[in-house]
């Protein structure tokens, strides 16, 4: 079973002065992004707090999973994903991905808690994706 989402991004005017709108498909999310929102402190979405967002949402799911899986069932659990963005060359990369999660799960001991949020990370898809994915391209000029 195959499941595709998607998401769209309008650009308008030069990088620096220009702004944007990030859509999400299902339509829960639309908003604004701009230079300023990525490399300054303007107050708007930008592609890598997405990532985060999606990185954390996946993990956390992962990990319930995992821990149901193994028996266990979580109260509670909260993710925090950081993502860094840093010039290399004449472009910019992300070098790493900073998951913090706090979890409340009733009978656990810390180790396999541990060994369960390792395996959750390391099977989460958005963590599969960024650890390196094929990406194709369509481009039209219009």
């Amino acid at each position: 079973m195959a499941i595709k989402r998607t998401s769209e991004a309008e650009w308008t005017g030069s990088v620096k002065d220009g702004s944007g709108k990030i859509k999400l498909g299902s339509g829960a999310f639309e908003g604004a992004y701009s230079f300023n929102s990525r490399f300054g402190e303007e107050v708007a979405t930008n592609p890598e707090e997405l990532i985060a967002a999606a990185h954390a949402g996946c993990f956390t799911m992962a990990l319930s999973g995992a821990l149901g899986r193994a028996g266990f069932t979580p109260t509670k659990i909260e993710t925090k994903a950081s993502v860094k963005l840093e010039k290399e060359g004449e472009g910019f990369v992300i070098p790493n991905i900073d998951l913090e999660t706090s979890a409340e799960v009733p009978d656990i001991t810390d180790e396999e808690f541990q060994k369960i949020a390792k395996g959750a990370k390391e099977n989460c898809p958005v963590s599969k994706v960024l650890a390196g994915a094929e990406i194709s391209l369509k481009a039209e000029l219009k």
